[in-house]
């Protein structure tokens, strides 16, 4: 093979385009309503969801959705506000506020047509009463340090919040509510995409609390308090207010995967999925990876997806693709014939600005060769740094959707 990057980028475009929903979703759309429809959202691809639905529906509608800053999409009848992901800002506050406003007042013959996909956690700021902003910024930064699966984050968000955990579904009832998700949640549990605002489930705050004595969080006293009062429960999935609603996962990781098995293939490579839904540590989820692929014959492909994460304990710069990367480039040092991507499908991985990157038995010589210390960089958590100086980056931009990560190991 002349490039295995530009064989590993193809898949990582295959993945993306099969989680590009836009092209069919008149089929998942319902029938017109007698009285009003009203389309809202959040997340990083929910604007061109927003968008591929005006196109789509045949009459009037309005709403207004809320996706990250630079993710946006022109939508004529639909207002789409940007705000700031993964730590929120006063612009998410603005958006909740809108589109509680959006859903408040309806009737049994109108319909909410909501549109969920990754990120919508943390662009819906709503800290319930006697709890600040400042607040629930503080829960995110310290759950993104925390090294918490996704599940377990949202499990706690959605019992801090006015607007997560189906309370934004109560606060359109009675009108019916068809929420289209793009879910890049292990397993595609619709109730953790984005905390659930319009899609309950059955954890209690006992749970939330849990969340916070495993991961050994340091929250402030106003959200400890919630945590103890009865506003912090949440409503149950057997509630009234749920009883008509419908909920259509859209697209999956399940489903990009496939997509990249059959690029693959189509190149004559074979292809195995390991998973669609692996979680846990990036570096050593790594370790897995490499240890497969360091015993297996090419030529041959081994894809998986989910969500790893990333315990901070340094200060440097990077997020779970990047620090999945350079740990795998420490076990296969030296192997000529396995090359690796790894990357978020919605272009960004962590706070940076690479989707995520590629790694091969060269990557920590070229580190050292530009005065960086492979070993020192991971411990510091500047896996960002280190793919840099090695030109192993991955940068895409905003893909317009979300279903997790992927990653592709090539052995030759």
């Amino acid at each position: 093979m002349e490039n295995p990057r530009t064989f590993l980028k193809s898949l990582f475009e295959a993945a993306v385009e099969a989680a590009l929903p836009q092209a069919d979703i008149a089929r998942f759309l319902p029938e017109k309503p007698k009285g009003r429809t009203v389309v809202i959202g959040a997340g990083k691809g929910a604007a061109q969801l927003a968008q591929a639905v005006e196109k789509a529906w045949d009459g009037p509608l309005t709403g207004v959705v809320v996706t990250r800053y630079g993710y946006g999409a022109k939508c004529e009848r639909i207002e789409i506000i940007e705000a700031s992901h993964p730590v929120p800002d006063k612009a998410g506050l603005l958006a909740s506020k809108r589109l509680l406003g959006a859903v408040s007042g309806l009737g049994p013959d109108d319909l909410v047509i909501a549109l969920i996909t990754g990120g919508g956690s943390a662009l819906l700021p709503c800290p319930p009463a006697g709890v600040s902003l400042a607040d629930e910024i503080a829960l995110n930064k310290a759950l993104l340090a925390s090294g918490a699966p996704i599940s377990a984050m949202n499990t706690l968000r959605k019992h801090v919040s006015g607007i997560k955990g189906g309370r934004l579904a109560v606060a359109a009832a009675p009108a019916k509510v068809v929420s289209l998700i793009v879910s890049d949640i292990p397993g595609d549990n619709p109730a953790f995409v984005a905390s659930g605002p319009m899609v309950p489930d059955s954890a209690t705050v006992q749970d939330a609390l849990n969340v916070v004595a495993q991961y050994g969080l340091e929250l402030p006293a106003p959200i400890m308090a919630h945590l103890h009062s009865k506003t912090a429960i949440s409503p149950l999935p057997g509630a009234p207010a749920f009883a008509r609603n419908e909920v259509h996962i859209i697209a999956s990781a399940e489903v990009s995967l496939r997509a990249a098995k059959r690029r693959a293939e189509a190149q004559g490579i074979p292809a195995e999925i390991l998973s669609d839904a692996l979680e846990g540590e990036a570096r050593e989820i790594a370790k897995m990876h490499a240890a497969l692929a360091k015993y297996r014959h090419g030529p041959l492909v081994l894809l998986s997806g989910g969500e790893l994460t990333v315990t901070l304990k340094g200060r440097g710069k990077g997020g779970p693709n990047s620090e999945f990367l350079l740990a795998f480039a420490r076990e296969i040092e030296g192997y000529k014939n396995i090359h690796a991507l790894s990357a978020d499908t919605d272009g960004i991985d962590g706070s940076e600005d690479n989707a995520g990157g590629f790694a091969d038995g060269g990557t920590q010589m070229r580190i050292r060769a530009k005065g960086g210390a492979p070993a020192a960089l991971l411990t510091d958590n500047n896996a960002w740094s280190a793919l840099d100086l090695a030109g192993d980056l991955l940068v895409t931009g905003p893909t317009g959707t979300n279903v997790n990560d992927l990653r592709a190991i090539l052995i030759l």
